[in-house]
This record gives C-alpha cells, structure tokens and sequence, in this order.
C-alpha cells in the first residue's frame, strides 16, 4: 500500500504511515486501499490471518492530514473539518470519529465473513495484534488517510465494489427487489429430531437411526444452511421440516409459529428438489406461467396471474431466455443456473413463508452458485424463511450463510450463527494448521478426518490412555473418536443453552396460530380451469414426441410396406379374401400394440412431477388424469389417419366413404381401448421395465386366445378374448369390409357389430378407470 508498511517485530505488528498527500483519485478503484499485515506464529502452529475493512468517505473536507499517525491511531475529520485522532479498540469494529456526519452513516464497512473478528489490543506503542482462534487466511484492513470525494463518485465506487447485496445475477444489469409484497411470517422451531427407517430383511427386520436428535430453528429473513457430509441425513431433515416425510419412527418436535404441521402449511410452503423436474419441451415463460395459473389465488385474475410469471422472470434474472424451452438430457435448452433459477421461481411465484431448497448448487460452476445463493439471500430479505441444504460450498458462498447446522452421521455438531462457527470449534481444540475454506474444514471434522487440524487435549488424552498397554503410542484418533468427541462436546457446551432459548415461547397472535392450524385446501383454480390449463400444458409438451420425425417416418414406412404387399388386393376369389383378412388382423394387432407401449410410459415418465405437484396441492389428480388422457388423442389419431389413408387405397379395400369411416372409426376404438390398457399397467407398476414386460404378455395373451391361430381354445382360457381388443377390432374390420363374412374366415356368431362396439367402448373406460385407482393408492414420495 502506498505510504505504509507493515514490520513485524517480537509477536507485534507495528504499523508506520508515512506522510499522506493530499489527494484527488480519478478513478474510483484508487479510492480504496488495503494493507494487509499477517502474522505467523510458529511456536503454536498457527496460521495467516486477514480481516478486510473497508472505510466509506465522509463530506468533502479541507486536505489536511496528520503526516505520521501513530498506529494506535487512525485520522478521522472532526466536526470543524480538521483531523482527529480516534483510538481503534478493535479491528473487527466499526471506526467511530467524533463528527456527526461519521455517526450518520460515513462509518467503517466491514466485509462479511465468516472468519472470528480479531481484536486490536491497546497497549505499547505498537499496538499489538492478539491472536484469532479462528482459521482464517489472514486479516487484513483498509487504511485511507485523506478526504472523501463527492457523494457521486462514492456511489460509482459502492457499484463497483459491490458490496455483500450489490451483486446482481447478470453483471451490469439492475433488477428489482424479490417479492415486495408482504408474506406472511413463519417460525420454524424442531428439538430432539429423530429418524429412523425399517430395514425389512428376509429373516429379520432392523432400524436405521437416520437423524439423532436434531435441534434448531429459522425466522423470518434468515438463510439457514444445512452441511455435512453425503449419508449426514441433511435431505431427511429437510423433507421433516417441510411437511415431505411423515412416519411412525418420527420422534421430536417441528412447530411452525409453535403450531404443529398442518395441510394449510402446503400453500405457504416452497420446495425446490435437488432434481430439476421441469418439462423438457415448455419454454422459461410457459412453464412460470402455468405455474402462476394453477398455484396463485382464485382471487387473482388471469391476466394479473400471467403479470406474475412476468415478473418473477424478470425478478430472476431470465428475461433474455424467457422463450428457449428448459430442454433436457437429450434436448438442448437453457443452462444449468437458468434451469435452477426456474425452479426457484417456480416455487416463489407464490410468494411461499417457508422455502426449502434441496442442494440448489449441485452441478454449478462457483459463480453460477453465488448467484444463486445472492438469489436466496434476497428471497430471505423479503421476509421469507429459507433452508437450504448444502453439500460443499465455496469460501464465498459460505459467508452467505446466516445460520448453519453441520451434521455428522446424523448427528448434532453445530448450530449457530455461521460466522462463529470457527470460533466455536476453534474454543473446543479445533484449528486448522494450514490456510482452507471454512466449509472444508468443517466437513473434515464431520467426516472425522482431522489431518491438517490441531488435536484437542481432551481426545489426545483419550486416545493415549487407550492405548497405553498396547504397542501403539501417539496414535491418531479414528474418525469414530473424532465424531463422539464433537457430538459429547457440542451436548455439553451449547446444546442445553439452545433448547432453552427454543422452548421460550414466540409472541404470536392466537389469529395467526389459526391460520396455520386450518384443515381446509385452498385450490387455485376451479376443475374446469386446472383441466383446461393442464389440457394445454400437456398437448404443448407431449406435440414434439408424437410429432417427431422418428415416429412419422416408422408409421409411413409400415403403411407403404403394406400398401405395396397388398397392391390393389382382389377379393373375387377365396384366396384374395384370405389375403385381405390377413391385412386386416395385421392393422387390428399393430393398432394394439403401438398404442400399449406408447401409453405405458405416460404416468412412469412424469412420476417425479406428479409427486412434486401433488405434494403442493397445485391439482386435483381427477382433472390431471382426464387432461392428461385426453390432450393425447388430437396427437394419437393423427399418425392413423395418415396410416389408413395410404394403406386403404394402396390396398384396394372397398372403396366407399362410408366404409372408410366406419374403418376408421373402428381402428381409433382400438387405439383408445389399447391406450387405456398400457396406462393402467404403467400407473400400476410406476416401473417402465415391470409394465413393459406385463404389457407384452398380455397383449400376446390376448392375441393367442383370440382363436386367430388355435381353432379350439379350451373354455378355461376362451373367456380372455371378451376383454381382448384385438379380437373385437379385427371381428369389426371383416364387418365393414363384408356385409356377410365368408364361412372359410372361420368367424362366428358376428351379428351387426353392437356386441363387439359396446365391449370396445366399455374397456376404454374400465381401464382407464383401473388406472386413476392406481394413481389415487400411489404413495406421495419425498
């Protein structure tokens, strides 16, 4: 730094400024200097250590500077405009002069981090720096000795330097606050937390303790951060916080405003899966703005809704890829931030209390990931609770934090403000030896590798009297000892002190507790309303996979390949009879095939966002699972009426308009019936290698006991060809092609169709019924 130096000399850093000229710095980043003095201590092993504070400039006054302040001292302008020296007790405090516009505001920023603040002793004309416990890489400080400019060029600085609030998630481009409105406060309070799961074995069934007595809290405008290693238990925590996870081996307390869970908690609650479960084909504004049209209020008008969507986009960040579609594994889209972005404003849309967020910076580069978590803070500013889980942030991103929970084989090892939690383990024995990101050094101790770590006395102690009639001497904790020793210190150093200060209880309204304790759903939206949205929301994602080039090209080569094998077929002789019935039962069995391992992947393919909308009460399933039935048919009835319309004149069939109707008609009764088979196998199994196999016995089942190729079906078997819709489809493809089927076609008993019409129509409801059942019984998963 210009005018300074920093020597170090017996245990003490002395610092000498030099004569300070008066100044006019034309460039902003000139304005802010940093000297940076570290000290090492090799006799305990210790580390660098910096703080960064920043000073802000005061009003403009007259240029005239201490030459040599001492370093106990810092210039500071008084009320009359000439110099001040004011003692500086602390370096992790603020620099208080006696001027009026210094105590207005005009004061020493600090950088947020979430290092232990080191203190400034007084004393000797050195100023000695004291030691920190905490594991930092070194402090350091700004030192300024002149005047301040004018308010203008400070706050092209402020823009700049970005302060912990200033960055924005597209550089150089401003965006408004998150959510301005109100929200509605929630306190999320949970002591002695437990979890456990049955491990059911052929012989036996054992418990797995998952969580051991979890305790913590998160208010209003705080970011609460859960950390610790994979198999910590952080996504179960999560999921009990949010209302996701509900079982026997549940044991503790969660209250919300000290009220228990309850089902009106699920419009104010956000979740964001640590999955991005979005549609692939919908476009950033389409997918926010079904959201806001199903979630949102009936109170809200459609077009109020749709101002919503616009405004979270531009809230986050995506109005420059507001219309690219989200794309997935196979489909190009937005990136990797936009997409979680999206997910974020998919739950935030409502302007939720509670937002919990499941590894929101899984696979992101680390400026994507600060982004995102600046995201958080701001949506924690608002008024909102927020949790997140987190597995290994960045020194940054760590700093973010506002609370923290660090979590060690399901155990408690910490919870508090994240800035002290160096000091606390620091105060317990723990200090690092080297220079690392807090995040990383705390993970190491929850994973109970202390290598690179001072040995607290304590677990030295332990260790060496175990082992004192054995071989081994100055061995090193196993990770077990290091787990039990933080969990038996954190139990009793600080757990008791917590639980008190969360059984104390919230001043709270008995309206508000109310609110919470109701048992009544709120819909967004009436049926008629979530089925047409959901209706076009499905006909808009599903049009790209029905419409793909692969489909259209293999229903065009098979109707051609057939067309071209049955060329103008001739039905004067009982051989062309033949061969034209052996074209009808193909187009009866490809018509029931093709749409049964169509329709298998429909419920298995969207299981995730089923549950994930669900779970919120974002629909009711009646109206999704007739939206989502019948959005298929426009796109399922076009590829056969492409089919029939080369196959049936190429073919030669009887050439009339009502006949060509009435074949058709029939093949769409096919498709139907077939269609409603492989939905209630897929929403049966939830499982697309279990229903596709179930589905190809079946449909050969019903096939074979069609009496197609064996002329005597035992009459223990016979009765599947009534529910076979092969069998009826191909019994009404003879009718319409003959007005009295020859006997050589070995088809009996066809009457005039009715029979045969009413079985179709039945199945198509009886199985698309069995598979709404299926759907109603199956299991909300977290």
């Amino acid at each position: 730094m210009r005018g300074g130096s920093c020597i170090k000399g017996g245990g003490e850093v002395n610092l000498v400024a030099s004569s300070w000229p008066s100044i006019a710095l034309p460039h902003p980043h000139s304005f802010s200097e940093e000297l940076r003095c570290v000290e090492m201590d090799s006799a305990a092993g210790g580390i660098a250590r910096t703080k960064s504070d920043q000073l802000e400039m005061a009003p403009p006054r007259p240029p005239t500077l201490s030459p040599t302040p001492s370093a106990e001292s810092m210039p500071v302008a008084d009320a009359n405009g000439g110099p001040s020296l004011s003692r500086k007790s602390s370096l992790g405090k603020k620099l208080v002069g006696s001027s009026p516009a210094t105590k207005a505001g005009h004061h020493l920023r600090s950088t947020r981090s979430g290092h232990m603040k080191v203190d400034c002793e007084d004393g000797g004309s050195g100023g000695s720096l004291s030691r920190a416990s905490s594991a930092s890489l070194g402090f350091s400080f700004s030192f300024t000795g002149f005047t301040a400019l004018p308010e203008d060029i400070v706050s092209d600085i402020t823009a700049l330097t970005g302060g912990d609030k200033g960055i924005d998630l597209e550089p150089g481009r401003s965006r408004k606050r998150l959510m301005s409105e109100t929200t509605y406060p929630i306190y999320v309070k949970f002591t002695e937390v437990r979890y456990k799961v049955i491990l059911r074995g052929i012989t036996r069934t054992n418990e797995k303790d998952i969580l051991q007595g979890i305790t913590g809290s998160a208010k209003p405008g705080e970011l609460l951060a859960l950390m610790g290693p994979s198999g910590s238990g952080k996504t179960t925590l999560l999921s009990l916080l949010s209302g996701r996870t509900a079982d026997n081996v549940v044991q503790g307390s969660i209250t919300y405003n000290d009220e228990p869970y309850a089902k009106s908690l699920k419009s104010r609650i956000g979740f964001v899966t640590q999955d991005d479960v979005l549609f692939a084909h919908l476009t950033v504004r389409e997918t926010l703005t079904y959201a806001a049209l199903l979630r949102l209020p009936r109170t809200m008008t459609r077009k109020q809704k749709e101002e919503r969507a616009m405004n979270v986009i531009y809230e986050l960040g995506l109005e420059r890829c507001q219309d690219t579609i989200i794309g997935g594994s196979f489909v190009r889209g937005v990136s990797g931030g936009e997409r979680k972005r999206v997910c974020i404003g998919n739950e935030i849309i409502m302007n939720p209390s509670l937002l919990f967020l499941d590894e929101p910076t899984s696979g992101l580069d680390s400026t994507t990931a600060l982004r995102t978590i600046q995201v958080l803070n701001d949506i924690a500013e608002s008024g909102k609770t927020v949790v997140t889980t987190i597995h290994q942030p960045s020194s940054r991103l760590f700093h973010r934090f506002d609370k923290l929970i660090l979590l060690g084989r399901g155990s408690l090892l910490f919870f508090g403000r994240a800035s002290k939690a160096m000091a606390y383990f620091a105060s317990i024995g723990c200090v690092p030896l080297i220079a690392m990101n807090p995040a990383e050094f705390l993970l190491d101790l929850a994973n109970g590798n202390i290598n690179d770590v001072t040995l607290p006395s304590e677990l030295e102690e332990k260790v060496q009297s175990r082992n004192l009639g054995g071989s081994t001497r100055n061995a090193k904790p196993s990770p077990e000892d290091v787990h039990e020793y933080l969990v038996e210190t954190y139990e009793t150093r600080v757990a008791d002190k917590q639980k008190k200060k969360l059984l104390a209880p919230l001043p709270i309204s008995e309206d508000m507790k109310i609110t919470l304790s109701s048992t009544k759903r709120d819909w967004g939206a009436s049926w008629w309303q979530q089925y047409s949205i959901l209706f076009w929301r499905g006909l808009k994602e599903r049009r790209h996979d029905y419409l793909s080039w692969m489909r259209i090209t293999q229903v065009l080569a098979i109707a051609v390949i057939l067309g071209l094998l049955w060329w103008h077929s001739n039905i004067a002789t009982q051989i062309g009879q033949e061969d034209q019935a052996g074209l009808l039962f193909f187009i009866s069995v490809f018509w029931g095939f093709f749409p049964v391992f169509t329709a298998i992947f429909t419920f298995p393919q969207e299981r995730a966002m089923l549950n994930k909308e669900r779970a919120v009460d974002m629909y009711r399933l009646s109206a999704y699972f007739i939206a989502r039935t019948t959005s298929d048919l426009p796109l399922d009835l076009l590829l056969p009426i492409i089919f029939l319309l080369i196959v049936y004149f190429m073919a030669g069939l009887r050439l009339s308009i009502e006949h060509f109707f009435l074949s058709m008609l029939v093949v769409f009764l096919s498709i139907v019936a077939a269609q409603g088979l492989g939905l209630a196998i897929g929403a049966s199994f939830m499982n697309i290698k279990q229903a596709t196999t179930l589905a190809s016995v079946t449909v050969m089942t019903f096939m074979l006991a069609g009496g197609f190729f064996v002329k005597r079906v035992p009459a223990f078997i016979s009765w599947l060809r009534f529910i076979s819709f092969n069998y009826h489809s191909y019994r009404l493809l003879l009718k319409v092609q003959y007005d009295h089927v020859p006997p050589h076609l070995n088809v009996n008993h066809l009457d005039n169709g009715v029979m045969e019409v009413a079985a179709m129509i039945a199945m198509v409801f009886a199985y698309r019924f069995l598979a709404y059942v299926s759907l109603r019984r199956m299991k909300l998963s977290s």
